[in-house]
C-alpha cells in the first residue's frame, strides 16, 4: 500500500525539476485520475446490480493489485500511470476490494455500504487531484481540492441517506490528510465504512437503503 517499497528507477524522476518531466508527472497524474473514476468509480457502481456477493469483485480486485505491483517490483512501470515515488494505485486497489467485501459482509448483505466509500474514494479523490493539478501544477494537499471533492461526495452520499451526507463531508476532510506510508486511499475508504458500518449499528434510523 503507501508503505510498500518500490524498487523502481525512473529517468523522468530523477530530472523532475526539467520541463519535459515536470509536464510529464502532471499528465501521469491527471491519467491516475481518469483511471480512478472510469476503474474504480463506475466498475463500483455496476457491483450491486451484477453481483450477489463480493468474492469476484474481491478476486478482481486482488488481481489488479498483483498487477499493477509486479512493475513497481521489477522497475519496469508502466510510465503512463505510476511513478517511482509511490504505489497508491496499488493501495487503490487493494482497497476497493476490501471495501466492498467488508461492507457488504457487516451490513449483512448491503454492497451499498462498501461502494459509497469506494466512490468517496474514486470520484471525490479524482476531483480532488484535478482540482490541484490545475492549480498547484503537481501533486500536494490543498483545502480547495477539498472543498471540490466536497461538492462531488456530500451529493453521492445521498445513496445512503443522511448520514450518507454527513460521511461524504468527512471522507472529503479526511482526505486532506496523510499519516506517514499511509495514504487517503486506505483513510478515506476505512474511516467513511467504519463511520457507516457504526452508524448502521446504532442508528439505523439514519441511514436509506
Amino acid at each position: 500500500m503507501g508503505g510498500i517499497r518500490c524498487n523502481c528507477f525512473n529517468e523522468k524522476t530523477v530530472h523532475g525539476f526539467n520541463e519535459k518531466g515536470f509536464e510529464h508527472t502532471i499528465a501521469v497524474y491527471y491519467n491516475r485520475k481518469v483511471i480512478h473514476m472510469l476503474a474504480g468509480g463506475v466498475s463500483a457502481i455496476v457491483v450491486p446490480f451484477v453481483y450477489t456477493t463480493p468474492i469476484l469483485p474481491l478476486v478482481f480486485a486482488t488481481l489488479l493489485a498483483v498487477f499493477i505491483y509486479i512493475p513497481h517490483r521489477t522497475g519496469k512501470l508502466m510510465n503512463w500511470f505510476q511513478v517511482c515515488e509511490n504505489c497508491y494505485e496499488v493501495s487503490f486497489a487493494v482497497m476497493w476490494g476490501a471495501v466492498l467485501t467488508l461492507g457488504w459482509f457487516f451490513s449483512g448483505g448491503n454492497f451499498w455500504f462498501g461502494v459509497l466509500p469506494a466512490l468517496f474514494m474514486a470520484f471525490g479523490d479524482a476531483i480532488t487531484g484535478v482540482v490541484r493539478n490545475l492549480i498547484y501544477k503537481r501533486r500536494t494537499k490543498s483545502w480547495y481540492g477539498n472543498l471540490a471533492m466536497a461538492s462531488v461526495s456530500i451529493p453521492i452520499g445521498a445513496i445512503l441517506g443522511p448520514m450518507g451526507l454527513i460521511s461524504g463531508l468527512i471522507a472529503s476532510v479526511i482526505e486532506h490528510f496523510e499519516f506517514g506510508p499511509i495514504d487517503d486511499n486506505i483513510t478515506v475508504p476505512v474511516v467513511t465504512l467504519t463511520l457507516l458500518l457504526i452508524v448502521n449499528y446504532f442508528l439505523p434510523g439514519f441511514l436509506s437503503f
